[in-house]
């Protein structure tokens, strides 16, 4: 339920969202500078034109800047770009103010405190053609989007590339993965001085050298093209879309918005991660009651391919029969998992199916496989089996079948669907003009509008989507939030067979980078760790543990082998007790690519869970325990790093103790090299009086 705060309750309909509104609303007045700042005046934004009529803006905190001047605009294919010979009209700023609830999350309740600010720009030319910028200005950052009204003068509007800048004030260190390589998002973070930074993907998270983090991302990607940055000069970054079907990148008919630029701004990591901006720029949910999806921890048949001890194809290593997957839905229902995933069930895993995917059918099942039989098991012993559309890139061909596959996933009670994407970076299938297939990049508009049209199609069949070389994550999932997690980067499965595995600094990278997007299908909880990658995986236990709490997701896999669980039912404990759903986030500490603890409170209970990771460097860390409740005890059920733990030669070295606690306590965190620490906090009453 909405909880209402300060002002007057006025419909705003403009912002997209139900708000409260500060301040008189004023007719629009020429100008040519003006600002307006976030609710506590952290943020400030100017807006101007230069000398020969080119939109620019610039952003400060606290009076000093992050971003100097830098332009807006658009670069046109079929007429003059909308660059330069502009006046400036502001409107007066308005202050919004709500809180809306999440229906499963990181935290259940997400406070929408910010000033929107519209500015236009119009051409003083014959032309005469108008684009509004609008600006919301959060204390934790910022996002600005581009409105283009309905006009005689630009009616569709063919956008080749986009002027919009990010002239960082300082240099610093960067954070950052290519754009467009081969393998999408799938590439270990760089970590270089932002000026030799080249094209990256984003979020792209820099520190600069006052020790200001800003992370460069962007919000609400709806029917446009990804948003990639392309250093022009120093530390002047352009924003690079991912091409399109044509010589245009996007194709829209006016009236619509460009997703958010966003900038999160803060003065330590750990202020990124709790910074909900990019969720508050999305509009609220549009599908109403998606009770149907709960959130839960899930085993699969998958690790055993990516060990090559089973197979997706069928033949006599074949993974996906009904006597393996009914030996998961029983060991799932022993250890309370919510479900299991089936990768390789349906016909068209035999022959060239990466990134091709016309022999896929997502209905017709392989010959010893009986999903009728399974779901049925399943049913009977409270677990889902969770659906599984590989598509090989070929959109084109999933999107002639995928009703049919989710009419079938919602006639035997599936509520979750595992997508793939798997195709090199500009091979994926999508129809052309004339409806037949053509090649299309993977965060292009034609596949931006593909993936809102599976998330619009499952969601009619009561699915959720877990989509893996995916879209990038833009926040939708407050719009449609049955998009409940994704891939994105590098999984664990780099560590069954990666050249190399992921290194120990990763998931401390993942955190402060492409976890600031979204939610991320990681799949932890491997405690076999020699593997076909070189190294194998490079953890200890007691950091696979913490990965649960530190790498958020609704879903969470369990991902080893059933035998290494149950060989190792002391660790493996935590992964059964952990919470997958959160009312509360806090981050302890952290720094970009080093270390990371966050503390979670269950949505269910009054448990709290907390998470401590590092790189390849040990350390010793504090966690006050100051989330917990006052005058409350609490058993700490906590998982750590043995004396002699380390990554490379005592992995499965871990500590599994207990002791009592209360908020006023401290915490001493000992990680080993590529180690970790996972405590589970139980309350177990008041605390006792001194």
């Amino acid at each position: 339920m909405m909880k209402r705060r300060q002002f007057l309750a006025l419909s705003a309909a403009a912002a997209g969202t139900s708000a409260l509104i500060s301040g008189p609303v004023r007719a629009q007045t020429p100008a040519t500078r003006a600002s307006a700042s976030s609710p506590g005046g952290v943020l400030t934004v100017q807006a101007f034109t230069d000398n020969d009529g080119r939109p620019m803006y610039a952003t400060s905190r606290q009076g000093r800047p992050v971003v100097e001047d830098s332009r807006l605009g658009f670069l046109l294919t079929d007429a003059v770009a909308l660059e330069r010979g502009m006046a400036m009209t502001a409107s007066q700023p308005m202050t919004f103010d709500d809180t809306w609830e999440q229906p499963w999350g990181e935290r259940r309740f997400i406070r929408n405190h910010y000033t929107e600010w519209r500015v236009a720009f119009a051409e003083t030319g014959v032309l005469g053609r108008r684009v509004d910028v609008v600006f919301r200005l959060y204390d934790d950052g910022l996002g600005f989007r581009y409105e283009f009204p309905e006009q005689a003068g630009l009616k569709t509007v063919r956008i080749g590339s986009e002027l919009t800048e990010f002239n960082l004030t300082e240099n610093g260190t960067a954070w950052w993965i290519p754009a467009w390589e081969w393998n999408r998002e799938e590439y270990l973070y760089n970590r270089s001085s932002i000026d030799a930074v080249g094209s990256a993907q984003t979020p792209m998270t820099v520190k600069g050298t006052s020790g200001l983090h800003v992370s460069i991302h962007e919000a609400a990607c709806v029917d446009y093209a990804g948003m990639n940055l392309r250093r022009s000069e120093g530390t002047k970054f352009r924003a690079a879309l991912t091409p399109g079907l044509t010589n245009a990148a996007v194709v829209r008919e006016a009236p619509f918005n460009t997703p958010w630029r966003t900038l999160q701004v803060s003065d330590t990591a750990a202020g990124l991660v709790e910074s909900s901006l990019i969720l508050n720029l999305n509009e609220p949910n549009k599908l109403g009651d998606v009770s149907w999806f709960k959130p839960m921890k899930y085993l699969g048949v998958w690790w055993e391919m990516h060990l090559e001890l089973k197979s997706w194809n069928a033949g006599l290593k074949h993974g996906a029969t009904t006597v393996n997957a009914i030996k998961h839905i029983d060991f799932a229902a022993e250890h309370g998992f919510g479900g299991v995933l089936v990768e390789g069930w349906n016909v068209g895993w035999d022959g060239n199916w990466f990134g091709n995917g016309s022999d896929f059918s997502f209905t017709q099942t392989y010959p010893d496989f009986d999903i009728e039989a399974v779901t049925a098991h399943g049913r009977a012993k409270g677990v889902e089996l969770i659906g599984h559309h590989e598509t090989g890139g070929n959109a084109f061909h999933y999107e002639q079948q995928m009703e049919a596959g989710f009419a079938l996933y919602e006639r035997l009670g599936m509520h979750s669907v595992k997508t793939g994407y798997v195709a090199d970076a500009g091979g994926a299938r999508v129809a052309g003009p004339d409806g037949t297939p053509v090649m299309a990049w993977n965060e292009s508009q034609a596949m931006s509008q593909h993936h809102l049209r599976v998330a619009e199609a499952a969601a009619r069949h009561k699915v959720a989507v877990n989509a893996h070389e995916p879209f990038k994550d833009t926040g939708l999932r407050r719009t449609y939030p049955n998009m409940i997690s994704r891939e994105g980067a590098r999984g664990m499965e780099f560590s069954a067979w990666g050249q190399p595995g992921n290194p120990p600094e990763h998931e401390a990278n993942l955190v402060f980078t492409r976890l600031l997007a979204g939610p991320m299908d990681y799949t932890p909880g491997i405690f076999g760790m020699e593997t076909r990658s070189p190294g194998g995986v490079q953890t200890t236990w007691a950091k696979q543990l913490a990965l649960y709490v530190v790498i958020y997701s609704p879903i969470q896999m369990a991902a080893d082998l059933l035998i290494h669980y149950e060989a190792n039912p002391g660790p493996f404990q935590f992964i059964k007790d952990v919470p997958v759903d959160w009312a509360e986030t806090r981050v302890l500490n952290g720094e970009v690519g080093d270390y990371v603890t966050i503390a979670r409170k269950d949505r269910a209970s009054d448990v709290w869970a907390l998470g401590s990771v590092t790189d390849e460097h040990p350390r010793v860390l504090t966690a006050p325990l100051d989330f917990l409740d006052d005058g409350r005890r609490y058993r700490a059920e906590i998982y750590r790093d043995g004396p002699d733990a380390d990554y490379k030669t005592k992995r499965e070295s871990i500590v599994i103790e207990q002791r009592e606690v209360t908020s006023a306590d401290v915490l001493t965190l000992a990680l080993a090299p590529g180690g970790g620490q996972a405590i589970r906090f139980v309350p177990l009453g008041r605390a006792r009086r001194a």
